[in-house]
């Protein structure tokens, strides 16, 4: 672990995603799994499978952040075209890896089929890049410079982020508590932006849901990577809780 603060993005890759006929589950999947680990998601993306947008979203990404996740576009169809993209992204050559020709071999020769053209194109890699394992259906991901690649099927996807993590620079991990507030959004806003400007280094988020009993309220997360200015903001929070909902009861 450093103590700098190590970023990442993640690019989803994908027309079904776009179209809504996929309803991506691994956004969320992958920037859990990274705050857990401490590796701060900033931004997220989700482009067409068009060259140039995957070419130029891929560029400004990883310029940009620690880590870049690709998910999608690595299976055996036309329309597969992440590998390509970046290996001209990288300014690489991409050609047939022996190692993912040898894992595909071995999986058709155990589960039956044939290693025809589409099959290959899953063992097409970016030159200079490392093989991701997939353990669930064999075609590997990869990672080449700061960018993982791996496949857009959940299961798979979660299986590669297994291999990678513990490869993965790590800084320290962001603390988080949250505060029942009894009190609608807006009746705390004013007063909780007054907490958030005096606690500029801490991030302090409202989140309105309605309770057990029917009633609009608030759960107030604050953020900090200090323990000590995490339990300072928070003791802040709730003494601003406290006065409100005193002053409301007054109304």
């Amino acid at each position: 672990m450093t103590a700098e603060i190590v970023t990442a993005a993640i690019l989803v890759i994908g027309d079904e995603i776009l179209s809504g006929r996929t309803k991506d589950k691994n956004i969320g999947y992958i920037a859990e799994y990274m705050t857990a680990i401490g590796i701060d998601v900033k931004e997220v993306r989700v482009v067409s499978d068009d060259e140039p947008e995957v070419i130029a979203a891929l560029n400004a990404l990883r310029n940009r952040y620690t880590y870049v996740f690709t998910t999608g576009g690595i299976g055996p169809t036309h329309d597969d075209i992440t590998a390509d993209c970046i290996a001209k992204a990288f300014g690489v050559s991409i050609d047939y890896h022996p190692e993912a020709v040898a894992i595909m071999k071995e999986r058709v020769a155990r589960m039956g089929g044939e290693l025809n053209e589409a099959r290959m194109r899953m063992t097409r890699i970016p030159d200079g890049a490392a093989l991701i394992a997939n353990k669930v259906s064999g075609a590997p991901g990869f990672w080449i410079g700061n960018v993982i690649t791996m496949a857009g099927v959940p299961n798979i996807m979660q299986a590669m982020l297994d291999e990678v993590a513990p490869k993965l620079k790590t800084g320290v991990k962001m603390l988080s508590e949250s505060i029942r507030a009894d009190a609608k959004e807006g009746d705390i806003g004013t007063e909780l932006g007054l907490v958030a400007k005096a606690y500029p280094d801490a991030m302090i988020g409202s989140y309105p849901f309605i309770d057990e009993n029917g009633i609009p309220n608030t759960n107030v997360v604050v953020r900090s990577r200090d323990a000590a200015r995490l339990a300072e903001v928070r003791a802040a929070v709730e003494a601003m809780i406290v006065k409100v909902r005193a002053k409301l009861a007054r109304s």
